[in-house]
């Protein structure tokens, strides 16, 4: 998709020297998600896999828990005056029985794309109840195989190759293979797109998985990979100390500052076989 990228004029000065040259920008533009026709919030993302973020976006929220609980997603048109569908505007028509968001707790509001949990009246909103515990997933992992999981990660971001300006999430099976990657200019919009993308294909909750992200881990970061069912948590920067809270509480395995072979688990180190090598 072309919208993906943007190419812009730029005077680059290196070594005193100035030239004009054109460079490629990652795209960014507001989404809004509508739900049964109800506008519900607008998120900035980089345009493509949409309809994954939309769906990822009801996951976190802890609507839609199977492929079956979303009946219909589309693009709308009638954003601009003159009713042109600008491909901003996505529906997600859910199933009669799947219940609606109660109106008190919907968020309408404008997210940027470096916030995630803007918005959010109060802690205890942003503590959402998942359908499934991580607790008990048995997956265990070695620190060889966690990592490799950001070269990885990074050998897929054909985007980031072009502009340098994205985060990307990855989904890795405890093996280490890649199963599903998105990138996005903000790091909640990639990991949304990441579980509308399982939920889509039938896939939750995700147990026995691994998501990478290529930035640090948030508390919303956490929350997601709980309410998708995904047990371990690695990013390759630092995690904030309401994230470390929240793993702990939820058993989830919390992986911080993951380089090369070195790494800080901030919880659950039992995933991890940390026994020394005869």
């Amino acid at each position: 998709m072309g919208r993906v990228t943007a190419r812009r004029p730029v005077v680059r000065i290196r070594d005193g020297e100035v030239s004009r040259r054109p460079d490629t920008l990652a795209a960014e533009e507001p989404m809004e998600i509508r739900l049964d026709g109800r506008p519900l919030t607008v998120t900035m993302r980089t345009p493509g896999d949409d309809f994954d973020l939309a769906v990822g976006f009801l996951v976190s929220e802890g609507v839609v828990h199977a492929a079956g609980d979303v009946v219909t997603a589309r693009y709308c048109a009638g954003a601009t005056a003159e009713g042109i569908n600008t491909y901003n505007v996505v529906d997600i028509g859910l199933a009669p029985e799947v219940p609606r968001p109660d109106a008190s707790l919907e968020r309408s509001f404008y997210t940027t794309s470096s916030c995630g949990v803007c918005g959010k009246a109060s802690l205890d909103a942003v503590r959402t109840a998942s359908a499934w515990s991580v607790a008990d997933d048995p997956v265990r992992l070695s620190p060889a195989v966690l990592a490799a999981l950001p070269d990885r990660l990074r050998a897929a971001q054909d985007v980031f190759d072009r502009t340098g300006g994205l985060h990307a999430a990855g989904l890795f099976s405890a093996d280490g293979e890649l199963l599903c990657l998105r990138e996005d200019v903000g790091r909640h919009n990639a990991v949304d797109k990441v579980l509308g993308h399982a939920a889509r294909e039938g896939q939750l909750p995700l147990r026995g998985k691994v998501l990478m992200v290529s930035g640090r881990a948030s508390f919303e970061l956490v929350q997601k990979a709980v309410m998708a069912g995904i047990p371990m948590l690695a990013a390759v920067s630092a995690p904030s100390s309401l994230a470390v809270e929240l793993a702990e509480e939820s058993g989830l395995t919390l992986v911080g500052f993951l380089r090369g072979d070195t790494m800080n688990v901030y919880a659950g180190v039992e995933r991890l076989d940390t026994r020394p090598c005869p």
